[in-house]
């Protein structure tokens, strides 16, 4: 399939396959949009089961991070990179230098951190090859994994008030759909507001934790999308809202930290229809993002997680335009980053 013909294209400007066969490094490099800025966005590990998934999840994901850089007011555009392997398996400093080496041909368009499948020290070799690279330990933030669940519980808090009409989450029945580095902080924060979690995760050690600290419930992950609570937060892979989940949601809200959770754009829609309030997820995933945008040797946390707190105020913007509108809250969502990005782009052709 040719890729400017891929159902995923949206006008990506640049898309950068990547082989390395000393390493064994099979990735691709996604810019979606750079009209804010350059491209920011992570780098995913997968065992993608065919090279066209591989290409269809960097093209999605890229367009996602235009889309949240833009609503979260960040002078970055969108980009992604997803490698071809199995993350608990198939890691060697290798590879990560490889994938340094073509991240710098960029030049600087395209800056790499952290996603599924990807640590700080998987980026910290990649930053051996390259400057371009955010969310490290030595000058930078680090795991910006607690950030993106902090900005989530926000949004989720968001989505209570607008759909339940209430302020706390005390007493709700939550799913969370895995529990690795951001499904982890966010149960944290939801058991200490007093939520009665329910969890899925194909990692028994994962599970085991949140268990053990937060008394949660396990569920079996191909149950956890249609248990009977009050909101659903897919925390793993996307596309978990599709045409066969979303007939048997029983959640009043869907708010979690997944990129790409619906599986196509039509089913915002359904969810609407169906009374359901999706928090799009580029919006409320948006925290790790925030964070990495306020590295530098003035870095301050407080104002940095200040700043991911406002993806709350944010969110009921979008709820509040998606009710008057009549629209599903992710038209309500891209069109608002719609005239954030395309007007950034259009004040700098009238300035030059």
């Amino acid at each position: 399939m040719s890729v400017f013909e891929h159902y995923e294209f949206d006008a990506h400007e640049q898309v950068v396959f990547c082989h390395d066969p000393a390493s064994g490094l099979k990735a691709i490099i996604a810019i979606h949009n750079t009209n804010r800025g350059p491209a920011l966005g992570g780098c995913r590990m997968w065992p993608y089961a065919s090279d066209e998934d591989a290409l269809t999840d960097a093209l999605r994901l890229s367009r996602g991070m235009t889309y949240k850089s833009a609503l979260a007011g960040l002078d970055y555009g969108g980009g992604k990179s997803v490698i071809i392997g199995d993350p608990r398996a198939d890691k060697s400093e290798a590879l990560f230098r490889a994938m340094g080496r073509f991240v710098d041909t960029l030049g600087g368009r395209y800056s790499v951190a952290e996603d599924v499948g990807i640590s700080v020290p998987d980026v910290e070799i990649m930053a051996e090859e390259t400057r371009h690279v955010a969310g490290i330990a030595a000058g930078g933030v680090g795991d910006p994994s607690p950030a993106t669940a902090y900005g989530v519980f926000m949004g989720i808090k968001a989505a209570a008030r607008h759909r339940l009409g209430v302020d706390s989450l005390s007493g709700l029945r939550i799913a969370v759909q895995g529990v690795g580095h951001v499904g982890y902080y966010l149960c944290r924060h939801l058991a200490a507001e007093g939520a009665e979690l329910l969890v899925a995760d194909i990692a028994q050690d994962s599970l085991d934790r949140v268990v053990r600290e937060f008394g949660a419930q396990v569920v079996a992950p191909e149950a956890i999308a249609t248990a009977a609570v009050d909101i659903y937060a897919p925390c793993a892979l996307g596309a978990t809202i599709n045409d066969e989940t979303l007939p048997q949601l029983q959640a009043k809200i869907v708010a979690g930290s997944a990129n790409n959770q619906l599986a196509e754009a039509r089913h915002g829609e359904a969810l609407r229809r169906r009374g359901i309030l999706y928090a799009p997820d580029y919006v409320i995933n948006a925290g790790g993002v925030i964070v990495i945008s306020h590295e530098g040797p003035d870095y301050n946390e407080a104002k940095a997680f200040a700043h991911v707190a406002q993806i709350h105020d944010t969110l009921l913007e979008i709820f509040r335009r998606a009710d008057a509108q009549k629209v599903a809250t992710s038209e309500a969502a891209d069109r608002l980053a719609e005239e954030r990005f395309r007007g950034a782009a259009a004040k700098a052709t009238k300035a030059a």
